[in-house]
Formats: C-alpha cells, structure tokens, sequence
C-alpha cells in the first residue's frame, strides 16, 4: 500500500475516533430526559441527532462499502417515537464508528477511487469523497449536539 494510501486511512480513522470521543464527552454528562428533550422550538433532541448519524454512517458506509445489508429508514432517525435508553443508543453509534474505522483500515489504493453511488448521495463519486462527506457530516452534527448539550446544562 502507498504512502498516501496509509496517510489518508489514517486520518480517516483518527478523525472518526476524535469526534467520537468529543461527541461521549457532551453526551454522557446527559440524564435519559435530557436526551430525548429538544431545548428548543426546532431542530431535533440529542436522541435523534445520534440516531441520525448512526443511520447516515450505518447506511453510507455499513451498506454500500461494507455490505452489511443495513436498510435505513431516514424519517424514523428524526421521528422515533420511543425514548430508547441512551446507553443502547450510544452503544450503538460506538458499534457504527468502529465498524467505519474498520471499513476504512481495510481500504487498499484502489480501494480509495472506486466507483460509489448511494441514495441521496449523487456528489461521492469515489469512496475517499464518501468517507470526507461522511466525517463532514459527523462533524457538523457534533457541533449541533454541543450546543444542544450547553443548553440542556443550563436548566
């Protein structure tokens, strides 16, 4: 394997494990109320948005790379009626980013400018663009689920 090859799984890799942690770090502190509570008039609870991005990342990466078979109901991360215990939710988003952090240790130098096509994704034409638009979107939505935690605290 190339150099670059190893550099971008690297820090592929490093990048989903660092905000993982920074995410367990404003989520934990949480009770199970404060979890499923939206702060706010719009937007969505911590709850969803952590079962939203175990969906994207399940589905983008878990379906279409890694061929877990995963089925993803999108409207049912941000509508799931039932307050599930946060450590299972938690449980499973850590199972999704190791599964990512797996999938992308195993990709070779040809593996990185593959062919990728997905539902809703019509901008990833390669692999590598997946994974960056992935880590983009786990980024963007940690930086919500800050605040949304800052908010939560104060009550």
């Amino acid at each position: 394997m190339s150099e670059l090859s190893t550099s971008i799984g690297a820090a592929f890799a490093s990048e989903y494990r660092h905000r993982a942690a920074e995410l367990h770090k404003w989520v934990d502190p949480l009770s199970e109320e404060q979890f499923w509570r939206n702060p706010l008039s719009h937007g969505n609870s911590v709850g969803h948005l952590l079962l939203h991005l175990t969906g994207n990342l399940s589905y983008y990466v878990g379906a279409r790379i890694a061929g877990s078979g995963y089925v993803r109901n999108r409207d049912l991360e941000f509508t799931e009626p039932r307050k599930l215990p946060k450590a299972e939710v938690l449980r499973k988003f850590d199972e999704t980013i190791a599964m990512v952090i797996a999938s992308i240790e195993k990709q070779t130098e040809a593996d990185w400018t593959a062919p990728y096509t997905a539902q809703r994704e019509p901008d990833s034409k390669n692999r590598v663009t997946l994974y960056l638009r992935c880590a983009s979107h786990l980024y963007h939505h940690v930086g919500q689920i800050i605040y949304l935690s800052r908010e939560l605290r104060k009550d």
